[in-house]
Order: C-alpha cells, then sequence, then structure tokens
C-alpha cells in the first residue's frame, strides 16, 4: 500500500478543507508547485492533485496542475471538475498518470464506459461517499445510490481503480470509515484508493490489512500528525 499526499488547490492555492466544505479552510499554502515538490523530496511515490474550484464549478486551476506536471518526476493523478473527454485527453498528454473522473462518471455511466475504453488502465473513478451513499458536484449532491452497487456496475469497466472518499470523515482526522473501505476493497476487482481521516499511522495499517492499495492523505500531513518521512518510507512503491 502507498501513502498519496493530496495537493488540493483553490483559487490557485493549495488548501486543505474540513469535511468537504467551502466555509471551513483550514490550510492555505500559496505556492501548490512548491507543495508539490517538497512531497517529492520527502520519497512519496505518487501524488493526488485536485481542482476543487473546477470540482465546484467556481473556476478552474488548470494553469496550476500543469505546473505540478511539469514539475515533478513522480507519477500524479489528477481529478476535479473533469466531465469532458476532451480534458481527459489534455491531462493525459500533459503528462499525468491517472485521470479521475466523479461526477459525470457515476451519472453517465454511458460516458464513463466510452472513456474507460478509450483509455484504459488510465481512469480512476471517484466516489464520494457520506454514510453509504454516492454525492456528486463537489459534495453537495446526494444520490439514492448505495456505493457497493455503484461497485458492481464499475466492476465491468477497464479502469484503473477506484477512489473512495469518506466525506463524512474527511479533514476531521478522527479515523476513516474502516467497514466502509473493507467492504469496497472486497468487493471491487481494481485497486481501491481510500480518503478521508486518515490522522495517524495506525489507521494506514488497518486501511492496508483491508486490502487497500493506496490512502491518499491531506490534512493529517498538512497539521504535521503525521511525520512524511515516517510515512513515505514505510508505505511506498
Amino acid at each position: 500500500m502507498i501513502a498519496i499526499p493530496a495537493v488540493d488547490l483553490r483559487d490557485g492555492a493549495c488548501v486543505q478543507l474540513v469535511g468537504g466544505s467551502y466555509k471551513e479552510e483550514r490550510v492555505r499554502l500559496d505556492n501548490p508547485v512548491e507543495v508539490a515538490r517538497s512531497w517529492e523530496h520527502f520519497g512519496f511515490s505518487r501524488l493526488h492533485v485536485v481542482d476543487l474550484d473546477a470540482a465546484t464549478g467556481r473556476g478552474s486551476n488548470l494553469f496550476v496542475v500543469r505546473a505540478i506536471l511539469d514539475d515533478v518526476d513522480i507519477p500524479v493523478q489528477v481529478g476535479g471538475g473533469i466531465r469532458s473527454g476532451d480534458l481527459v485527453e489534455e491531462l493525459l498528454d500533459a503528462g499525468a498518470t491517472n485521470v479521475i473522473v466523479g461526477t459525470r462518471a457515476i451519472e453517465e455511466m454511458e460516458w464513463l464506459a466510452g472513456i474507460a475504453a478509450r483509455h484504459p488502465g488510465e481512469i480512476v473513478v471517484a466516489c464520494d461517499v457520506r454514510e453509504r451513499r454516492i454525492t456528486t458536484r463537489g459534495w453537495v449532491r446526494t444520490l439514492p445510490l448505495d456505493i457497493l452497487d455503484a461497485v458492481e456496475e464499475l466492476n465491468a469497466l477497464p479502469l484503473g481503480g477506484l477512489l473512495v472518499t469518506a466525506v463524512h470523515r474527511e479533514g476531521q482526522m478522527q479515523g476513516t470509515d474502516l467497514p466502509l473501505m473493507e467492504d469496497v476493497a472486497e468487493s471491487s476487482h481494481f485497486p481501491v484508493y481510500a480518503s478521508g481521516g486518515v490522522a495517524s499511522m495506525q489507521d494506514m495499517r488497518a486501511l492496508e490489512h483491508r486490502g487497500i492499495a493506496g490512502v491518499v492523505i491531506g490534512m493529517a500531513l498538512y497539521t504535521g500528525a503525521l511525520d512524511p518521512a515516517v510515512l513515505a518510507g514505510e508505505f511506498h512503491e
């Protein structure tokens, strides 16, 4: 299992939000490229870059995403507001290892099937989950769709993985939703990446023991709750 630092972009800065709320911004760093470079230097083997403004229709940080892709040498998975085939192509051409699609992928499975067929193994589907229900449109819309039912449908596609975010634990550093992650890992035919609530090395080891392939970590790294050198040393490719 690998640890994957999150670089969440808002207004050109790197931020961390509590519980997915734009009113609860706890961390803001003005140079996301420098932040991404620092995680690479600590020894992490992958980065997770998300354009929060694009995800919620507030704007775009594509220029920052491109700058990060140009600057770092480790694999980068990119997500946030990616709802067109053209943008998927653009990001892959710019150097993204994987492209993460969420809202449109969940709401329009035919579109997802087409994108996945054109880019087998390169598309990661983001399933943002609050109490077992999938949320879309930047966590503001909750669908009457159970996560395990969604996984069953997704298993038929040539995906590169599933990213499951426990939105109800996001940014709170109170531990992740282990039953949720274990159930998804058991049901999925693809690598499962977990996000939301991780606060300790014990959380990381518990996820590893439940079959999770990687963990996206934000708040715990940015607040110093987890030592980046220790984390990267134990959980790397």
